[in-house]
């Protein structure tokens, strides 16, 4: 999986999405302009100490992710969409895209990509959720579906449905 954050805003939110990115080996693409400086203080203390475990890629728009990576399948995060993000199977090298906190992925790109357009149920009256918590259930989903792929150690963890296990 691969992240890519169009124009993200909050540098706390950028950070926590590289420290999730860091400890899933994820890359983390980030597509300008971004709404702070790459050594903002709270984009550092969000991703803690991983920042040497994450690969960020920044781009000048998104056409240019797109031409560097022309086969991979793009799936658009929306809270517009009538596709929940579980209706996808996901493959490895999939690129998750995820808009600015203020306003989303633009219009015309999703009116593009309605059947790549996925969303996290939610009631009608929530607006949206955090964007970094957005990427962390879309992400999770992904990876569950593909076994958690590079992630091989999984720190002593006993799977609940394995016979005789702790439970």
């Amino acid at each position: 999986m691969e992240i890519v954050l169009v124009e993200p805003e909050i540098p706390g939110n950028t950070g926590n999405i590289a420290r999730l990115c860091a400890a899933n080996h994820m890359t983390l693409h980030l597509v300008k302009p971004l709404g702070f400086s790459l050594e903002d203080k709270y984009l550092k203390r969000a991703g803690l100490d991983y920042w040497h475990l994450v690969d960020v890629q920044v781009h000048e728009n998104l056409q240019e992710v797109y031409d560097k990576y022309p086969d991979r399948r793009y799936f658009y995060a929306s809270t517009k969409s009538k596709h929940t993000y579980d209706e996808v199977q996901y493959q490895i090298g999939d690129m998750l895209v995820f808009g600015k906190e203020t306003k989303g992925l633009p219009e015309e790109l999703l009116a593009k990509n309605e059947d790549h357009c996925i969303r996290i149920p939610m009631i009608e009256e929530a607006r949206s959720l955090n964007l970094s918590n957005s990427v962390a259930i879309i992400a999770y989903e992904a990876m569950r579906q593909l076994h958690f792929p590079d992630l091989k150690n999984l720190g002593g963890w006993v799977h609940l449905n394995t016979p005789g296990s702790a439970r």
